[in-house]
């Protein structure tokens, strides 16, 4: 038997559709729930287990009691040997630590988490660099290099361990962003650890990038192209990140660097949009959506990290004429080869978006540039 011990953060992400930029801390995750958020855990891990169905009788779950796993795994239809359970209603980092390490004890194969950078830290301080470990992404914060890039890539990395492929394993980062920072604008990722993963790099997300990375000249032509070309019977979407940032600032309007804006002939509509907010301004528009959004830079995710706002019901909305994709060519060029990510957390939907799409990279310039789900 092959065995997976499982460890899920049930509040991972929370804030990420209701404009928060994350979940850390009960205060936030009570403001979410206010604002009407619902957590996306049971849906990605129903992804992840459901492409292992075929494997039932090679796997073992072990895992802690309730929301620290077996209460998933339960309603998914598997079985899962408990060894513990959460010393808390409502489970802390101190609990998923405490998880951690009895799995690790417990010795299973595989330590699989389902969360964010938060998680991740948890993780790194409660096991030894000798687990192999795999996350979930579940998370609004994704910087960490121990994410598989989407739940089917997860499942497929756990595929190949049961196949008996030859899968080789490497120390990647733990990086984390204080939320608060990152509320107010401020990108700057700290560096807590490493854990062992499993070195296949088409299936796990590189550690991101952070900064400006190019001269702010390429990212103003970028700007200026997008700019130029904006109707004025269209309503756009402008997603997080410097380069559409420049967009609103040549648009001469306020913007959210880690949120969406929404614009409608030159003007601000709706400032740092919620995914509700979102799904109303493009059912009151009637007519035509635009969206603006820039990948992650070194792990090329142009949704699902960071922008959860463009969730899968707003996605369903629109088209993949809808979706106007801005990124310098040194961005590009980073990816060495790889594709373009979606993560909706709807595999149908990623399928449908996948394809060639021409990137704007500069003024009057375009590369053409696969996505994939």
């Amino acid at each position: 038997m092959f065995t997976i011990g499982l460890v899920i953060n049930p509040y991972a992400g929370l804030g990420g559709s209701v404009a928060l930029k994350g979940s850390d801390g009960s205060a936030a995750r009570q403001q979410a729930y206010a604002l009407g958020a619902e957590s996306k855990i049971a849906s990605r891990l129903a992804i992840v287990l459901n492409q292992l169905n075929d494997y039932r009788q090679q796997i073992q779950f072990i895992s802690f009691d309730g929301l620290l796993g077996a209460d998933y795994l339960s309603a998914a239809g598997w079985d899962c040997q408990i060894i513990g359970d959460s010393k808390h209603a409502e489970t802390t980092a101190e609990d998923t630590e405490v998880a951690a390490a009895a799995l690790e004890c417990a010795g299973v194969d595989l330590l699989l988490f389902a969360g964010g950078d938060g998680t991740a830290r948890n993780i790194v301080n409660a096991v030894s660099d000798q687990q192999p470990v795999l996350g979930l992404p579940c998370g609004v914060k994704m910087h960490s290099g121990v994410f598989a890039i989407s739940p089917l890539a997860a499942a497929t990395v756990i595929t190949q361990l049961l196949d008996g492929s030859l899968v080789s394993v490497a120390m990647q980062e733990v990086r984390d962003i204080n939320e608060d920072d990152l509320r107010a604008g401020r990108i700057q990722s700290k560096y807590y650890g490493e854990l062992l993963v499993p070195d296949e790099v088409r299936y796990i997300q590189s550690t991101k990038v952070s900064g400006r990375e190019v001269e702010e000249l390429v990212v103003a032509d970028i700007a200026a192209e997008v700019v130029e070309s904006m109707d004025d019977d269209i309503l756009y979407i402008i997603g997080p990140g410097t380069t559409p940032a420049e967009i609103m600032h040549q648009l001469s309007l306020d913007n959210t660097l880690l949120g969406f804006d929404v614009v409608f002939q030159h003007n601000s509509v709706v400032s740092d949009a919620t995914e509700q907010q979102l799904l109303t301004a493009i059912e009151q528009h009637h007519g035509e959506v635009k969206v603006v959004i820039t990948a992650t830079g070194g792990q090329g995710h142009l949704i699902g990290r960071g922008n959860q706002q463009l969730s899968a019901a707003v996605l369903q909305q629109l088209d993949r004429a809808s979706l106007i994709i801005v990124a310098t060519k040194t961005k590009l060029e980073e990816l060495e080869g790889r594709p373009l990510r979606v993560d909706s957390s709807d595999v149908d939907l990623d399928s449908a978006l996948a394809g060639y799409y021409q990137v704007v990279t500069g003024y009057r310039d375009y590369v053409m540039y696969q996505v994939a789900g």
